[in-house]
């Protein structure tokens, strides 16, 4: 797999709450997790990278020779899990950090085949010919297009688009939804935050790859986020099959 990646702050945020790692476990074996954090001060930024850390030392410590797709599904929850009581534990200790939490997606790969994770809004694409939308936002707004009582171009819009109904730290225990899905040469696995997705249309994300050398991807989204507002903090990694 061929990883690229840009994280940048934004134009209108002072810091910046997203984290991310992305790398191998094995020479058949890439895993990434990008998390996007919340909550006051610097809360939503020691959030976000505690996850990731934690998710990352958990995969690693994890891996042994011949492990399945389907072990590391078992694992990656339970990497979030340990995270998410990593961040819930810091957050009781520390007045300060009180209501932190974050998002997460996350992904391991082993030769064809992916099982990928998350909770919250950020999101994971899958983009070859077309783009597909992997994950589905744990979000007041989705809820609302589930329901049938706003239209998926309604929620674009929506006041409480950045409302999340799930998030990683907020309670002990976090519900984690996973699927598995088979990777074909040059196919790209996209992980990103809400300050890509909320600023540059699925359609466009896919013109970008469609019309740019997969080195340069990541850097121009993130530009394009910031021309068209850069309202977010934003994180991008692509996960490429050779």
């Amino acid at each position: 797999m061929i990883i690229h990646s840009k994280i940048d702050k934004g134009i209108i945020r002072h810091s910046n709450q997203d984290a991310y790692l992305a790398g191998q476990l094995a020479p058949n074996i890439t895993f990434a997790v990008v998390c996007d954090g919340m909550g006051g001060a610097n809360a939503g930024n020691i959030a976000s990278e505690i996850a990731v850390k934690a998710v990352s030392e958990y995969l690693y410590n994890s891996y042994r020779e011949n492990i399945t797709i389907d072990e590391f599904e078992r694992i990656i929850k339970n990497a979030i899990s340990s995270a998410n009581l990593q961040v819930y534990d810091r957050a009781k200790k520390n007045e300060a950090l009180t209501g932190m939490g974050t998002t997460i997606v996350a992904t391991v790969i082993i030769d064809n085949m992916a099982v990928i994770a998350h909770v919250g809004d950020s999101r994971i694409y899958l983009i070859n010919d077309d783009i597909t939308q992997l994950t589905k936002d744990h979000s007041v707004v989705q809820t609302l297009v589930e329901s049938g009582k706003i239209s998926p171009e309604d929620a674009k819009m929506h006041p409480r688009k950045n409302v999340i109904t799930r998030a990683l730290g907020v309670e002990s225990e976090v519900i984690v939804d996973t699927d598995f899905l088979q990777i074909e040469k040059n196919d790209t696995l996209l992980l990103c935050t809400d300050g890509l997705s909320n600023f540059v249309s699925d359609q466009t994300i896919l013109e970008i790859f469609k019309n740019n050398e997969i080195s340069d991807i990541s850097e121009i989204l993130v530009n394009l986020a910031n021309q068209n507002g850069g309202g977010d903090n934003i994180t991008v990694v692509t996960l490429t099959a050779e």
